[in-house]
């Protein structure tokens, strides 16, 4: 349990850790902001994969196959929907953050909350790696999801400022945005220490919501901005960084 709640402190951390750069660097090149998001996507890729999808199969038995497509798709689903409330992440931060200091602050405010509402499905995907009982998957699969979560944390602050709110309070919504990944991870944790024979279902749905937020989110906004091939390139050595680490450690 201590290291859970290490870790789930560890990944929610890590957007506040991104939020402390952005005060630094309120002007992040997008160069340089897209290679650490490709990095993070491959890494979150084979975590995804490797993590929850492929020990949903192993833990599902008979019907391992049908209840892991089942779960990838749920997973995807429950964001599809959440999409549906708030805006993509690629749409609020996908061109150059001068284009944003005449933005409306409620639209700031959304792309926040963009944020927060998708940390969720996130920290759970961290815990339901923990409630499998392979901390080192677990482990791995955390460290994914807190290498997306810092420059996830860095383009939060730039709009806010430029939107008027005080440093104060642009620094309190980042650590909230933070906190709801911690949330995530207990939650993730706990659902599935308690019901083990949801297991398989859990990994293959966080599996799903990795998946996702992979493809409409990390992707579209790495591509955005003319560096296709150098995200591109990221991207695959995220992958093969957590395949080896996954090998490695057995």
């Amino acid at each position: 349990m201590d290291m859970v709640l290490l870790t789930a402190a560890g990944v929610g951390g890590a957007t506040i850790f991104g939020s402390l750069i952005g005060f630094v660097f309120k002007k992040i090149s997008h160069k340089f902001s897209d290679i650490v998001l490709s990095f993070a996507a491959g890494v979150m890729l084979a975590a995804a994969v490797l993590g929850l999808v492929l020990p949903s199969l192993e833990y599902g038995g008979q019907w391992g196959l049908l209840i892991t497509v089942a779960g990838i798709f749920a997973g995807a689903v429950c964001l599809n929907l959440i999409d549906k409330l708030v805006p993509h992440l690629h749409k609020m931060v996908g061109t150059d953050l001068e284009e944003h200091r005449n933005a409306d602050l409620n639209k700031v405010l959304l792309f926040v909350a963009a944020i927060a509402i998708h940390n969720l499905p996130e920290g759970i995907a961290a815990g339901v790696g923990f409630g499998s009982g392979d901390t080192a998957q677990a482990l791995l699969i955390a460290g994914g999801i807190a290498l997306q979560n810092i420059p996830e944390g860095m383009v939060i602050i730039g709009p806010m400022l430029a939107a008027g709110v005080s440093p104060k309070k642009t620094f309190l919504c980042a650590l909230a945005t933070g906190l709801v990944e911690v949330v995530g991870t207990l939650v993730g944790y706990f659902a599935v220490h308690v019901a083990s024979f949801i297991l398989p279902f859990a990994l293959a749905f966080a599996g799903g919501t990795m998946l996702y937020v992979i493809s409409d989110e990390m992707i579209p906004e790495t591509h955005a901005h003319g560096g296709q091939r150098g995200a591109t390139y990221a991207l695959l050595v995220g992958f093969c960084v957590m395949l080896v680490s996954d090998v490695l450690l057995g």
